[in-house]
């Protein structure tokens, strides 16, 4: 019953056992990220976040001497630091996307 356009049987099985290994590996890839702890630092060293590779935040880290200069230079580090963090995870998760999918072409929603 070929001619019909369809693929062969052999291929389709194929494109599933493909499509339930990307499943499982992204699912191992998830647990992965969440396990990861990525640092961000302020340009001046002494405001520091870090983030899982999922961009859950984890803990902050201000040094004693910046909470001496004022709120406000205190905030700017500490935003600083938390764009630099989110930079790294978003940047870590993907690039872990790509290697799992194999380079596919995929617009996946908040990978810019």
């Amino acid at each position: 019953m070929a001619g019909f356009g369809l693929p062969n049987f052999g291929q389709l099985t194929e494109a599933f056992k493909k499509a339930q290994q990307i499943q499982q590996d992204a699912a191992k890839l998830q647990e992965e990220l969440d396990a990861m702890e990525i640092e961000g630092q302020s340009s001046c060293g002494r405001a520091s976040v870090w983030l899982s590779g999922n961009q859950q935040p984890l803990k902050v880290r201000l040094d004693p001497a910046l909470l001496a200069e004022g709120a406000s230079t205190t905030e700017n580090a500490t935003l600083e630091a938390l764009r630099a963090a989110y930079d790294n995870s978003t940047g870590t998760m993907k690039e872990r996307m790509e290697e799992l999918t194999g380079g596919l072409n995929l617009n996946l929603p908040g990978m810019g």
